[in-house]
């Protein structure tokens, strides 16, 4: 079986970091996204994107780790927010009653 992938790209601006997400949000990915969202918070921005026009495919898992990031985020006096959401995420979001917990902007 192949191993899902999960690229990632980071952009920096003043006030502002964006993460270019393209593949999956699973089990087997989430940790490499925590990690770069957690160290960008040890000196946060005001607001931190996660673009998700790239986005293919995000379990349980992922759902919770962004739901978990965004609170982090919130701790850190920072908004984390989603880009770019696809009709599949969004739609997965209202099932599981989570998009209310995120920010979720139409474009990054």
């Amino acid at each position: 079986m192949e191993r899902p992938e999960l690229s990632i790209t980071v952009e920096h601006a003043p006030d502002e970091v964006t993460f270019h997400l393209a593949g999956e949000i699973d089990v087997l990915t989430v940790t490499n996204l925590s990690t770069l969202v957690n160290e960008t918070l040890t000196d946060p921005p005001a607001r931190i994107v996660l673009d998700m026009a790239g986005v293919t495919f995000c379990d349980s898992q992922g759902l919770g780790t962004l739901v978990v990031l965004s609170r982090k985020a919130q701790h850190a006096r920072s908004v984390l927010s989603l880009a770019n959401v696809g009709d599949f995420l969004l739609r997965v979001l209202d099932i599981t009653g989570l998009r209310s917990a995120l920010m979720i902007s139409s474009t990054a």
